[in-house]
């Protein structure tokens, strides 16, 4: 990490007012490390930025600026905490590829994750317990073969992905939207200790920046800016997943996408993007090989034979992959809806079928 002075001044910089990530790029470009471009003319600084900028650029830093850099600086000195520059050794390399890298890291946790090989797991918040599973165990394979994995600590599909890595014996990494030291959303707190343990958070934002929409998508291109690619496990046609697998494509990383069933509408953003040209994928091994890592062996499935045999007699073959309507499921075996409730409770305590709105179920694993 920068020396505290050296660090101030990268604060200073990126956190005056109307400067910001990219302003802070162009002068840095221009004048090299910050303390050159507050050495700077004024004259020298229009050139790069507008006077009402270069004024607040030359301008003594406000109290509210200076307790924020003194609050940063006290977080720092935590154990596990840092903020890294665009000038530090360890900022991530894959980032610096990107068109637009973050000037300023806050992370906690593990920095030497920052280079390694990582896949990007995203999807939906509101995702379906195959989704879920999906992702926990798409995850928890490539976690196994020392892949990293990225994603947002979003409910859903990332909070699964994250939970996958770990398990796997690999590790995570979560790319938030808002500060460090915020957790966002809530649920996911007991999670966020976890990855702060055996693997990092890192966020672009600073310290005490609160849950705002619109930083949430521009978080994005740093889960794919840091992975060898990117998975979609499931999106609705319009997703933010859609958003981190445009941003990968024009990043020049490899885009997968898991396909569903034609009737879910958490389907439709994966056959987009299927269609636009990503790698339809069935399983890890997938894209292990797409990624040159066709050489190392998936470990043997879990055993689900107990869970089949347990299964009543023809109806998980009856109810199919699409989801059935109760109503014409009972129609179809000749049997009555209190009846085929029932069972299906059954089957949902297995883990072998979910129910969706409306009087639907569909069919898991």
């Amino acid at each position: 990490m920068s020396l505290n002075l050296d660090l101030r001044d990268w604060l200073r910089l990126v956190l005056t007012p109307g400067v910001g990530n990219e302003t802070a790029r162009k002068l840095l470009a221009r004048f090299g490390l910050p303390h050159q471009v507050f050495a700077a003319s004024h004259a020298a600084l229009t050139e790069v930025v507008t006077g009402r900028i270069a004024s607040a650029v030359l301008a003594p830093a406000s109290s509210e600026l200076l307790s924020q850099i003194d609050k940063t600086l006290a977080w720092c000195e935590q154990a596990g905490n840092l903020v890294l520059t665009l000038a530090d050794t360890a900022y991530p390399p894959a980032l610096l590829e990107i068109p637009d890298p973050p000037v300023l890291i806050y992370l906690k946790g593990r920095t030497d994750l920052l280079t390694a090989s990582t896949i990007a797991v995203v999807g939906s918040r509101n995702a379906t317990t195959q989704g879920i599973k999906n992702a926990e165990q798409f995850s928890e394979v490539l976690s196994s073969f020392g892949l990293t994995i990225s994603s947002g600590l979003a409910a859903g599909i990332d909070a699964a992905a994250h939970q996958g890595a770990l398990r796997g014996g690999g590790s995570t990494i979560a790319v938030i939207g808002t500060g460090a030291d915020i957790v966002y959303p809530a649920r996911n707190r007991s999670l966020a200790h976890l990855i702060a343990e055996g693997g990092c958070i890192i966020s672009e934002y600073p310290l005490g920046m609160p849950a705002i929409a619109a930083n949430f998508p521009r978080r994005n291109r740093i889960i794919s800016g840091l992975a060898k690619g990117v998975l979609v496990v499931e999106a609705a046609a319009q997703s933010g997943s859609l958003i981190t697998a445009r941003m990968a494509a024009e990043q020049g990383r490899e885009v997968f996408a898991i396909p569903g069933s034609i009737h879910s509408p958490l389907s439709r953003g994966c056959h987009q993007l299927i269609r636009q040209g990503a790698k339809l994928v069935e399983s890890a091994q997938d894209i292990l090989e797409e990624l040159q890592l066709q050489q190392l062996q998936l470990p043997m499935p879990f055993d689900t034979s107990a869970a089949v045999e347990a299964e009543p007699a023809g109806l998980l073959q009856a109810i199919g992959y699409d989801p059935v309507h109760i109503d014409m499921l009972a129609q179809r075996l000749g049997q009555d809806v209190a009846s085929l409730h029932a069972e299906f409770l059954h089957l949902e305590l297995m883990g072998q079928l979910e129910s969706l709105p409306g009087g639907y179920f569909r069919r898991l694993g």
